[in-house]
């Protein structure tokens, strides 16, 4: 009907400054030096969409794997995609694996995009893979965190999360126990370089204690100045 109509339209603009809106965070985040960006393009849950909805994405996909490929390369930047590829059609596989392995070698930034992905699945999978690997072996954190999906980053140091919710909506459960989380009224599209930098003002006024109290900080911050 007509307003679905309208809805899906408003949709499709919003994915296509979605994508424009992942250009300016990557410049930004390389600006400031970020080492590693990892983006939540596709969950698991979001095959639950309308269907020419859910096409469109693909096709976007597609063509952004096809378009900012090279110029990720030309960046020296370097491409992975973490998720349930299986359930992709075989021409976007093929073109992530092209991307993933003509930018293996950069390391200015990891920029992650997590598609077909959710957070439960990727710990599950995890511990299925140790399972099989070692039948009957225990199941430790160090052997769970080799199998899961980020293995080859490090945990994040700050979640943000746009649009106005405050969840985390299944995405990256495990590596998420300790990250700062921002949330912000800002939706994606309009997210930029200046919403970057409040996100950073944000978390660099946390104090990060994992565990322990602020007096063991101050402590630990003075025994490493003095040496």
């Amino acid at each position: 009907d007509t307003n679905s109509r309208l809805c899906m339209a408003s949709s499709v603009a919003g994915h296509r400054r979605g994508v424009e809106a992942v250009r300016g965070v990557v410049k930004a985040c390389m600006a400031r030096g970020v080492q590693a960006l990892t983006l939540f393009a596709f969950s698991s849950e979001n095959w639950r969409r309308p269907k020419e909805e859910v096409n469109f994405l693909m096709q976007l996909f597609l063509k952004a794997l096809e378009q900012e490929v090279e110029k990720l390369h030309g960046n020296g930047i370097r491409f992975r995609v973490i998720g349930d590829l299986a359930a992709f059609d075989s021409v976007i596989v093929d073109h992530v694996r092209r991307a993933e392995a003509l930018t293996a070698g950069n390391e200015r930034l990891t920029l992650t995009v997590a598609a077909n992905y959710g957070g439960r699945w990727d710990i599950l999978q995890a511990a299925n893979r140790c399972r099989e690997e070692s039948p009957g072996a225990e199941i430790t954190e160090e052997r769970l965190s080799s199998h899961l999906c980020l293995n080859y980053a490090a945990e994040p140091d700050l979640f943000i999360r746009t649009g106005g919710e405050e969840r985390i909506s299944n995405f990256l459960l495990w590596q998420l126990a300790y990250t700062e989380l921002y949330f912000t009224d800002l939706l994606w599209p309009d997210f930029n370089e200046a919403a970057i930098d409040d996100a950073i003002a944000s978390y660099r006024q946390r104090e990060r204690r994992f565990g322990r109290t602020s007096e063991q900080l101050r402590h630990a911050a003075e025994n490493a100045a003095a040496r």
